[in-house]
């Protein structure tokens, strides 16, 4: 009988795995999986070194699998931004500006980057420029909402320079000015948010060091949620190599927490074959190891095949280009075996996108890259078929509970009703995992986004899906965790506590099956582990917490406000 080194002990274990769904136990081996089942049969697996955890009849589940978020970039910025994610008011988000002005120094910025929506606040509605000054006189405040706006204080004008004589060199969208010509500091993206994502790209960034603690920082946050993987879709201003130096030192280092995939995302409109010829001399698919590897290309092609998702504003046609731009760049990748995403929001933009992916993939082994279709707000069910006949995938997100009465105001209560169709996506068969597409629009939260498949509504509860739409409780999660694994091309390694599969798994603080449809939101981990390693736990588990992580920078939010996954210290 092969000794365990972790046994887990008394615990309600959900498996994801159909042969054998329950069970009380878990043993653990060189960072797999042992064996599953009983008490009596995993004790047998007791040595002398074992380490025994007591789960105290606390839900298991297998760690959490974000099939489509930024997680590289948001750990360089982690540490600078203030969360709005579960503000209830907009009274209380000012407030936490108000407070973190008077702790902020000079040279510092505060950033409230996406995670929330005018939908949650108790008032229903967004700030005000003239609200954001008054709160925030001298420091430099930006705060993001989801696609569509970004606001900078007065003191935020003046510290980039930006008055009345300012050029804008953006692509779309606008700085909105007063009478006099001079810029109020609502700067709108109609509909392409590059000239909000390039505002903030001006701000200060942290160091190399800074960089490295925040993301540690962020990750600790992730598991303190349940995740230990995701696939990252880079996006804009996150050059590779550049910008994954604090990754590659985690991952050298041995201290990353989370398992990353990640994909690359092409930067220079019109350039774009040239970026993916230079990063195919650098890394290819499937490199790297079980922490840290290349993926693939996406979720940005080529620039003009990017339809955004600001459903504030009428439906963008994808440029008469778009053919032309897409075809050499997936031509070269199909060549030369890079698993592709691509984001596409519209059923208009799919038909486009997916005529072509099929004229160019015809003879590629296009079925054998597990190539994934990323959104698909307004899709049918013809081309969820299409996708699936392709031998494609689809990652879904909740980034319609962010936006609902912007996309009711729009087209309608029945189209509401059919949007994000999950439940057709389910019925035709096709590979199909979630995530969040964190963090400039919706939260990292995933307990966010398993809320809304299973109770069908947005952030302020407004109702999106009937009930025939709605996902139960278990299919949601096999979102999250097994079927993420096809995504990655990790299929039988993760994703499920079966023997053999990496040891990640976590202990809830409430029982996921159980609790009342909106505590669903409010779950976190107890205790989370990463390949047989404690990686994150607290209250009855605190005890076997990892050590303390580098202190963040005193200025930065987190300690005082928290996040989720990181509640603030206590008696701040």
């Amino acid at each position: 009988m092969t000794t365990a080194d972790l046994i887990l002990t008394h615990g309600k274990v959900t498996t994801m795995d159909p042969e054998h769904p329950e069970a009380s136990a878990i043993a653990v081996k060189d960072g797999l999986i042992l064996a599953v089942g009983t008490e009596a049969e995993i004790r047998a697996h007791k040595g002398p070194e074992t380490k025994m955890i007591d789960a105290g009849g606390q839900r298991v589940i297998p760690g959490l699998i974000d099939s489509h978020t930024h997680i590289i970039r948001q750990g360089n910025n982690f540490a600078m931004e203030l969360r709005w994610d579960h503000v209830p008011s907009l009274a209380d988000g000012l407030r936490m500006l108000k407070a973190q002005a008077q702790r902020t120094p000079v040279g510092q910025w505060i950033r409230v980057v996406g995670g929330w929506s005018a939908d949650q606040f108790a008032e229903r509605r967004l700030p005000t420029i003239d609200e954001i000054n008054a709160v925030a006189p001298e420091v430099p405040v930006y705060v993001l909402h989801l696609y569509d706006r970004a606001w900078l204080n007065k003191a935020a004008l003046r510290a980039l320079g930006i008055d009345g004589h300012y050029y804008e060199p953006f692509v779309s969208g606008r700085l909105e000015r007063d009478d006099q010509g001079n810029p109020t500091g609502l700067a709108l993206a109609r509909p392409n948010a590059q000239p909000l994502y390039a505002l903030l790209d001006m701000a200060p960034k942290l160091d190399f060091e800074q960089q490295i603690t925040s993301t540690k920082h962020y990750f600790r946050a992730l598991n303190g949620l349940g995740l230990t993987s995701a696939l990252d879709c880079a996006g804009g201003f996150l050059n590779y190599p550049d910008d994954y130096g604090v990754i590659s030192a985690l991952n050298t280092r041995g201290e990353q927490t989370v398992r990353i995939g990640y994909q690359l995302f092409a930067q220079r409109p019109g350039l774009e074959l040239d970026d993916f010829k230079a990063w195919h001399d650098l890394v290819k698919p499937d490199e790297g190891d079980d922490y840290l590897k290349c993926v693939g290309a996406g979720e940005m092609l080529v620039a003009s095949a990017y339809d955004f998702e600001d459903f504030s504003y009428p439906r963008p046609t994808l440029a008469k280009r778009m053919e032309s731009d897409l075809r050499p760049v997936l031509e070269f990748l199909f060549e030369n075996r890079w698993p592709i995403r691509f984001h596409c929001t519209y059923e208009e933009s799919a038909h486009r996108l997916l005529s072509l992916v099929e004229e160019v993939g015809q003879g590629q082994g296009l079925e054998e890259l597990n190539w994934i279709f990323d959104h698909g707000e307004t899709i049918s069910t013809e081309t969820m078929d299409w996708v699936a006949r392709l031998g494609g995938g689809i990652s879904y997100q909740n980034r319609i509970a962010f936006q609902t009465r912007a996309y009711e105001t729009r087209y309608g209560t029945d189209a509401l009703r059919e949007v994000m169709p999950v439940k057709k996506m389910m019925a035709s068969g096709v590979p199909l995992a979630a995530g969040t597409d964190a963090t400039r629009v919706s939260s990292y939260n995933p307990w966010l986004a398993i809320h809304w498949a299973v109770s069908g509504k947005g952030r302020g509860g407004d109702v999106i899906w009937d009930p025939q739409n709605r996902i139960d409780r278990h299919d949601a999660l096999r979102h999250w965790t097994a079927e993420g694994a096809w995504f990655s091309r990790e299929q039988g390694k993760k994703g499920q506590i079966k023997p053999g599969q990496f040891a990640d798994f976590a202990v809830l603080d409430r029982d996921y099956f159980t609790v009342a449809e909106d505590d669903i939101i409010n779950i976190e981990a107890d205790l989370t582990l990463l390949g047989g390693k404690i990686v994150f736990a607290k209250d009855a588990f605190s005890d076997l917490a990892p050590p303390p992580l580098d202190a963040l920078p005193d200025w930065s939010p987190l300690p005082v406000f928290g996040a989720p996954g990181a509640a603030p210290r206590p008696g701040l």
